[in-house]
């Protein structure tokens, strides 16, 4: 029986490479060199900064989220509640005007269409 080798070539099978014990710089392999470790502290500092001014400005949203406006939010006073029901809900009216501007319109364009379409028979084929 014939005596058998791992290393030897089989068909698909390539030896193991066969890789050198140090870098051509001298280091080993796994080590990192001078250079890679002023990079990756210079990196972690970026990192650190940007973590920093990140954590800043969301305390200071959290800052103005607490503090109350003198624009926004609930007043309770002695005033009537018709009065603040105009303050307070002045966007709803804004908000029904346009809605019934653009609703307007669109049954001005349907109409122009009808007219060009049925009356005038502008579109038939």
């Amino acid at each position: 029986m014939a005596k058998r080798s791992r290393l030897a070539a089989r068909p698909g099978q390539r030896r193991p490479l066969q890789r050198p014990p140090t870098r051509p710089d001298g280091t080993k392999p796994g080590r990192l060199t001078h250079d890679e470790l002023a990079r990756a502290a210079e990196l972690e500092a970026a990192i650190l900064a940007d973590e920093k001014a990140a954590e800043e400005s969301r305390k200071v949203r959290e800052r103005a989220r607490e503090t109350p406006s003198n624009e926004v939010g609930v007043r309770y006073s002695s005033t009537p509640l018709a009065v603040r029901a105009a303050e307070e809900y002045g966007y709803v009216r804004r908000d029904v005007r346009r809605i019934a501007l653009v609703g307007g319109f669109l049954i001005a364009i349907l109409a122009v269409l009808e007219v060009l379409v049925n009356g005038m028979h502008l579109f038939t084929l």
